[in-house]
């Protein structure tokens, strides 16, 4: 199926670009989410006519999200679990959990956006771990696991 995109989708395209995906990701994800319409006529001459509003929208969300990134960047979020005495975790340190520990700080993140390559986190320490907050920005956060026994 062709859609035209709405917005910067990663890995697929920018605004206004027009891009052949398989059914299903058109169906399920891209066009109920608002990412994509059909390209038809109609919608490309809609499309068209908003372009400038829509680029706009999207500047300003990128603004927003390089604003929260710096407010972000290098910040250290310190999560307490119960731990053995050879430093391994009785459970793990989630992205619910990290998501949890930066709202009590103020700081609104996704769950989604908080990258954790490894997995959840089940051994004592410090963990540099990654937030995306937008497809082009990226901020970088200390977690710091400590053990109670």
């Amino acid at each position: 199926m062709q859609v035209i995109l709405m917005e910067k989708v990663v890995n697929l395209g920018g605004l206004g670009d027009v891009v052949k995906v398989r059914d299903g990701y058109a169906r399920n994800f891209l066009i109920p989410q608002g990412k994509a319409k059909r390209v038809t006529p109609e919608n490309l001459a809609e499309f068209e006519a908003k372009r400038t509003d829509l680029e706009r929208q999207q500047a300003e969300k990128l603004a927003e999200a390089q604003d929260r990134a710096a407010r972000l960047e290098g910040m250290m979020v310190q999560i307490t679990r119960k731990a053995g005495v050879d430093g391994r975790l009785f459970g793990s340190v989630t992205n619910f959990d990290i998501a949890e520990a930066l709202q009590a700080q103020g700081l609104e993140v996704e769950k989604a956006g908080i990258r954790m390559p490894q997995g959840p986190l089940k051994q004592i320490g410090d963990v540099q771990l990654q937030i995306a907050l937008h497809s082009d920005v990226v901020a970088t956060i200390t977690v710091s696991v400590l053990g109670e026994h």
